[in-house]
């Protein structure tokens, strides 16, 4: 019986992964195996912030891009200063020509928060690695608006 246990645990050693092996008492003992060769890469990912951490970033002499991805029409009705529209419908194609250094910082918002949490999701899965979703202008202050 001690045969089997021990050429069973050398082969589900061999292969890396995890098995339970009853101790020399009878009871059952989980063990994890190779755990540290099995490093999965890290999930890229955006971070959400509020209007006073946009503003802060705003106001630094840090290089950005802030990008409206509501529709024209809403843009054009009133939008961020130095905002550009980027609409969550073309973000694939624009964001290739409007940022192709992956590494800029990127921020992004919407009207409520919907599109650019979207845009920016999008965004991380094309490879981007500096995206802020800053939410829905509707959080802003009607006098920061510019047309």
């Amino acid at each position: 019986m001690k045969k089997i246990i021990i050429v069973l645990a050398i082969i589900v050693l061999g292969t890396g992964g995890v098995f339970v092996a009853m101790n020399v008492t009878g009871t059952e003992k989980n063990e994890s195996v190779g755990a540290s060769e099995n490093k999965t890469p890290q999930k890229l990912t955006y971070q959400k912030i509020t209007v006073d951490e946009a503003k802060s970033i705003m106001n630094s002499d840090k290089p950005y891009l802030l990008w409206d991805v509501r529709t024209e029409e809403e843009f054009a009705a009133g939008h961020l200063p130095d905002a550009v529209s980027v609409p969550d419908s073309e973000i694939k194609e624009r964001a290739k020509m409007e940022a192709p250094d992956k590494n800029t910082l990127i921020m992004v918002y919407c009207r409520s928060g919907a599109r650019s949490s979207r845009a920016a999701a999008e965004l991380v899965k094309m490879g981007y690695t500096n995206v802020r979703d800053i939410g829905g202008i509707i959080d802003w202050p009607d006098d920061v608006l510019v047309q």
